[in-house]
């Protein structure tokens, strides 16, 4: 962030006119863009999908590892990392990238719209570019480092959703321990075939297991939402009377959270 926001402060004269092209992208006003709108669309939406994980079902496992005395507390934070994601992080990434002009369009016939950067693939490479614009040769090992760390942590998130399911799936102690084991090495397998394959394939794959997930838990949502809105409920009466909000599932008309029970 803190590198997007120097490159970004560098061409602050650049940002009116940035801003004035993402809206006129944005409704198909651009003349030279308004025939791709619909793969605009769709790109963006594939791509925004990744950027805080809302929708998908998996932060709320790593949600419900929080000490909190009433869930709606994490609720509101996890709604916050929303936009810290996108808001912040990702608008100040793709500033930093339109100032800099660090990017190509591409048509769906695959022919170069507009080519600041000559053979040069989408994705990392234009964040590298648009460092290196202000800081020459600083933008290549910043943005392997940073991709990196995101990698590894991405990954070992992954792995405790993975397991956190497995442990729900399999009540019986042996059963759950040969589940892990083979997950583990399919686990290993997939990140070593991910790192010999191209970026392309990669992202095909997650496309096709994030929309998986997405319309799985769009269903679990549609269902849980009146017991969301109750606790919704319980945590503002408590609030609006000046109190720390604590649950209480039989107080919540949500008996069966026999969690917070215990």
């Amino acid at each position: 962030i803190l590198v997007a926001f120097v490159v970004i402060g560098a061409n602050l004269a650049a940002i009116p006119e940035t801003f004035a092209t993402i809206v006129r992208s944005a409704f198909g006003l651009e003349p030279a863009l308004g025939g791709i709108l619909g793969a605009a669309i769709q790109w963006g939406v594939k791509r925004g999908i990744y950027s805080n994980e809302a929708g998908q079902g998996t932060a709320p496992i790593a949600a419900a590892t929080a000490e909190v005395n009433h869930p709606v507390k994490q609720g509101l934070v996890q709604a916050f990392s929303v936009y810290v994601d996108t808001w912040l992080v990702c608008t100040a990434t793709a500033l930093m990238i339109l100032v800099t002009g660090s990017y190509n369009i591409i048509g769906p016939d695959g022919a170069a719209l507009v080519e600041n950067l000559p053979d040069t693939e989408a994705g990392a490479a234009f964040t590298q570019n648009a460092i290196d614009s202000l800081l020459p040769g600083f933008g290549s090992a910043f943005v392997a480092i940073a991709l990196l760390l995101f990698a590894f942590t991405t990954l070992l998130a992954y792995y405790y959703y993975t397991e956190s399911n497995l442990v729900y799936l399999f009540k019986s102690g042996p059963a759950r321990k040969r589940a892990t084991q083979i997950v583990r090495i399919l686990f290993l397998a997939l990140t070593f075939y991910g790192t010999i394959k191209s970026a392309k394939l990669a992202w095909a794959m997650g496309d096709v297991g994030v929309g998986l997930m997405a319309w799985i838990n769009l269903v679990a949502i549609i269902l849980l939402s009146p017991h969301v809105f109750r606790c919704l409920k319980d945590f503002e009466t408590q609030s609006k009377t000046g109190k720390d909000p604590s649950f209480d599932p039989q107080a919540a008309n949500l008996p069966k959270a026999t969690f917070w029970k215990r």
